[in-house]
C-alpha cells in the first residue's frame, strides 16, 4: 500500500508511523508549513518530503488544490492526517474520501473539535482516549475504525490527560494502518466499519474493538 502522510508540526503520530515497521510504502510526506520538524525526521528516514505551504496561496480553495496535485503525483492509496492543522475543503475530502484517515483526541462521537482533553475533563467522563476515523465533510464524524480508552483520573490536568492520550495514538493509529494495509478493514452497506479477523491489539490499554 503507497500511503502520503500530512503534517503540519512535529509530527509525533508520523514519527510513530514510521518507526512501526509497517507493510506499506511511504511516499512522501508533505507539510502545509516549511519548518515543519517533523520533515527532518522523515527526511533523515528517507522518506521524500514536500511542502505546500498554505500561506502561499490565497483562499482555502487555491491552497487544497495545491495540495491535491502534490498528493497525486505519488498516487497513493492511503492519505493520513498525522497533525496536518488545516480545515479542508468538502471538495479535497471528496476526492480521496474512503482512502483518507485521522486521530481524533477523544472518544467520537463525544467531543469533536477542539479542546478535547479540556472539555472531557469539564464534562466528568470517567473514560477518554482516542479515534481513528475515515474524514468525512462533516468535521470529526466520519465512520470510526477503532477506538483506544484510557482512564481519566481525580488528579488529572488537561496535559496529564493529553500525555496519556498521546501514548495511545502511537499504540493504535499503526496498528490501524497495518490493518488497512493487510486488506482487514471492512466497511458495511450501512457504513459501520468492521475488522476481517480477530484484531491483535491485546497491548493497546481499553481498546475496542476487541477481535
Amino acid at each position: 500500500m503507497k500511503v502520503v502522510l500530512l503534517i503540519s508540526g512535529r509530527g509525533s503520530n508520523m514519527q510513530a508511523l514510521l518507526e512501526a515497521d509497517l507493510p506499506v510504502e511511504f511516499a512522501c510526506v508533505i507539510s502545509n508549513r516549511p519548518d515543519a520538524a517533523g520533515l527532518a525526521f522523515a527526511a533523515a528516514r528517507g522518506v521524500p518530503t514536500a511542502v505546500v505551504d498554505h500561506k502561499a496561496h490565497v483562499g482555502r480553495e487555491a491552497f487544497d488544490a495545491a495540495l491535491a496535485a502534490e498528493i497525486d503525483r505519488h498516487a497513493p492509496e492511503l492519505v493520513i492526517l498525522a497533525g496536518f492543522m488545516r480545515v479542508l475543503t468538502d471538495a479535497f475530502v471528496r476526492r480521496y474520501e474512503g482512502r483518507l484517515i485521522n486521530i481524533h483526541p477523544a472518544l467520537l462521537p463525544a467531543f469533536p473539535g477542539l479542546h478535547t482533553h479540556e472539555r472531557a475533563l469539564a464534562a466528568g467522563v470517567k473514560l477518554h482516549g482516542c479515534t481513528v476515523h475515515y474524514v468525512v465533510p462533516e468535521v470529526d464524524a466520519g465512520p470510526i475504525v477503532a477506538q483506544a480508552a484510557v482512564p481519566v483520573l481525580a488528579d488529572d490536568t488537561p496535559a496529564r490527560l493529553a500525555a496519556r492520550v498521546l501514548a495511545q495514538e502511537h499504540r493504535l493509529y499503526p496498528q490501524v494502518v497495518r490493518w488497512l494495509a493487510e486488506g482487514r478493514v471492512q466497511r458495511r452497506t450501512d457504513g459501520v466499519i468492521t475488522l476481517a479477523g480477530a484484531p491483535d491489539i491485546a497491548s493497546l490499554a481499553l481498546a475496542s474493538p476487541a477481535g
